[in-house]
């Protein structure tokens, strides 16, 4: 028998020396403050120096993980505090966007170093948009010369697409609307924007991230009416800002009336009218409408109400006895030639595009006139001014 005692196994290893890759860096956004401050004081105020040296720094520092922080220095002169206060301890810069110039050419230049620094390192597009968006909330944290400068920045930025029109709800927040600031901030912008393209360009960019029909906003509950708007920016020279507000205005208030009759005339007894007819106009004139953009909503809310049959010698019966019982709406709406010339064309556009309406036209147009929507006047104002556009057009196929 062996007497030795038997070795018990113990636990061994060897120590590896972490590997530098792994290891975690600090986050020291004070030691990047300071690379690039003392970059931005070494180029002084040439812009193009300024956009070389932060293309040549972007390989040496981590535009990455610092990116608000490079962006506070470009356009505050150093890292921002909540509120939009400069940090004390940290050394600053006077080479930023708030110390140039306030005035559209330097402004066009600024935009310049930050286009060429995005296009460079295309990493830093989406911290670019969350900076900005932060420094709108800062706003009344700047002076009166650094919010137009900003503003002007801000408007060219979007006009060429260096950033999206969605930042813009920054400017809804609640205490920069009640304190006008949003309002004068968005006066600067929209004259720099507008400058750099046209109004066009504005409508696209609001329309794609909905924002067209919220400029209203960008005041008040108190002044949010299409009258205060208008005065307000045409009195600041935008008199064309002010004209699409009240068209989108108009439009949406077209389309909320349009659906609210649609949604009541699926509800109620056909037999029974609408809706009071005096309910109707004074909708009618609370939305600006004229005579003739209101039967082109009524001629289509009375269209869409009802699921029509699919058999062309069915249709035109179903169609004459569901118009029969809105020829009063109707003929409240058509008290103007140019409402009853109007009415028709919607009738010959819904009969031309629903093929099963096809025949349908002509005795929609005898009830019409039976039940005094449409003059005899007005038909055949019509049916010379379609003549002649044939005559016309049977001559240049001649030709």
């Amino acid at each position: 028998m062996n007497n030795q005692k038997q070795q018990k196994p113990t636990l061994t290893g060897q120590r590896f020396k972490t590997r530098k890759r792994d290891e975690k860096e600090r986050f020291d956004p004070t030691q990047f403050q300071e690379s690039i401050v003392q970059g931005l004081n070494q180029t002084g105020t040439d812009l193009e120096a300024v956009a070389k040296f932060l293309d040549a720094s972007g390989g040496k520092l981590d535009y990455r993980r610092y990116a608000e922080t490079l962006f506070d220095i470009l356009v505050a002169g150093g890292m921002l505090a909540p509120g939009g206060t400069l940090s004390d301890d940290m050394t600053r810069t006077d080479f930023c966007l708030f110390t140039a110039q306030e005035d559209l050419e330097t402004m066009q230049a600024y935009a310049q170093v930050f286009n060429k620094l995005i296009r460079r390192y295309k990493y830093l597009e989406k911290g670019f948009e969350e900076e900005i968006k932060k420094l709108l909330l800062f706003l009344k944290g700047f002076t009166e010369s650094e919010r137009n400068k900003l503003a002007m920045l801000t408007g060219i930025l979007l006009a060429n697409g260096n950033i999206s029109a969605s930042i813009l709800n920054s400017l809804f927040n609640e205490n920069l609307v009640k304190e006008g600031v949003s309002a004068a901030f968005a006066v600067k912008l929209f004259k720099s924007w507008i400058n750099e393209k046209d109004i066009n360009s504005v409508a696209a960019s609001l329309r794609k991230v909905g924002m067209d029909n919220r400029l209203m906003e960008l005041f008040p509950a108190n002044k949010r009416s299409c009258e205060h708007f208008s005065k307000y920016f045409t009195d600041a020279g935008l008199k064309e800002l002010s004209d699409f507000a009240r068209n989108q205005q108009s439009i949406g208030a077209r389309k909320e009336l349009q659906k609210e009759l649609q949604e009541q005339m699926a509800r109620d007894d056909p037999q029974k009218e609408v809706r009071p007819l005096s309910h109707v106009v004074c909708e009618m004139k609370k939305a600006n409408l004229s005579e003739q953009a209101m039967i082109g909503i009524i001629w289509t809310s009375v269209m869409s109400c009802v699921e029509w049959n699919k058999k062309e010698e069915l249709v035109t019966e179903q169609a004459i006895k569901h118009l029969k019982q809105y020829s009063l709406l109707l003929k409240a709406f058509t008290s103007q030639g140019l409402s009853e010339l109007s009415l028709l064309l919607k009738i010959q556009e819904y009969c031309y595009d629903n093929i099963h309406f096809m025949k349908a036209f002509q005795k929609i147009v005898v009830l019409l006139y039976k039940a005094d929507v449409l003059s005899e006047e007005a038909i055949l104002k019509w049916y010379s001014d379609n003549a002649e556009e044939e005559s016309e057009s049977d001559e240049e196929e001649t030709d």
